[in-house]
């Protein structure tokens, strides 16, 4: 997991770390960076000895948005490369592990996009959050079809049309991050925030977090039944099979 060109990438334990490696840019988002991340899902994807993923920047900054260096003024500017990063967060968001972003410093377009699709966030205290792309003439991904979700249609406008600076606390306070921390915690709260995850049941986890993303796009009468067939689901799962053996032992004989 080590042969990444913009990603610092370590294992331990079940534990995998990827830190976007783009200082000389303050870890602006390239399509080597897409395609990095993208062959990281593939790694972990069917890797059993892996429960959670954490991205990460550096101690300054988790992302400083897109790296324009990629567009060309001799030619068209090309939809493709932006769709492969759509594709790439999509996957990270439906992953079968457990998905935390650790956000110290800046955190700024395609780098809040990524918090979207994560499980849980934490950030220090000094960090702040924008979306930049529309006062810099593009539309900030599929962020304009998730931040609504998480923080009503008013703050999402009052976010994405006027790029306002949200700081730590705020993002805190409308439930766009998860935990706020002083810099000399982070490091303590975030592994506390994986202690807290674990141990986790896969089956149950992808289930649970796919009906949370339907809950809005549907009716109820549809969303029961694939409620259903997804509770079906985890209920003839190994996991649970073996949590209702471990139940079963400690019920005191008759």
């Amino acid at each position: 997991m080590n042969s990444y060109k913009t990603l610092k990438v370590q294992k331990k334990g079940g534990v995998v770390t990827a830190r976007l490696n783009r200082p000389d840019v303050r870890n602006a988002i390239n399509m080597q960076m897409v395609d990095d991340l993208t062959h990281l899902m593939d790694a972990v994807e069917d890797a059993q000895d892996v429960a959670v993923i954490v991205l990460r920047g550096s101690a300054d900054v988790f992302c400083s948005g897109i790296d324009f260096r990629d567009f060309k003024l001799d030619r068209e500017p090309d939809i493709y490369g932006l769709q492969k990063w759509e594709k790439m967060c999509r996957r990270l968001e439906i992953l079968n592990k457990f998905t935390v972003a650790a956000v110290q410093g800046d955190c700024i377009g395609g780098g809040f996009q990524l918090l979207l699709v994560c499980d849980s966030v934490i950030a220090e205290k000094k960090s702040v959050f924008c979306f930049n792309e529309v006062k810099l003439g593009f539309l900030p991904g599929m962020s304009t079809f998730r931040l609504a979700k998480y923080i009503g249609l008013g703050r999402a406008k009052n976010l994405i049309l006027t790029a306002r600076r949200l700081k730590a606390m705020e993002a805190l306070n409308w439930g766009l991050i998860d935990q706020v921390c002083e810099t000399v915690e982070f490091e303590e709260t975030l592994s506390k925030t994986i202690e807290n995850l674990l141990p986790f049941h896969p089956t149950a986890l992808e289930m649970a977090r796919r009906l949370l993303n339907e809950c809005y796009d549907t009716s109820y009468e549809n969303f029961i039944g694939h409620f259903l067939a997804a509770q079906h689901r985890a209920i003839t799962s190994e996991t649970f099979k073996i949590l209702i053996k471990k139940s079963a032992s400690r019920m005191p004989c008759l």
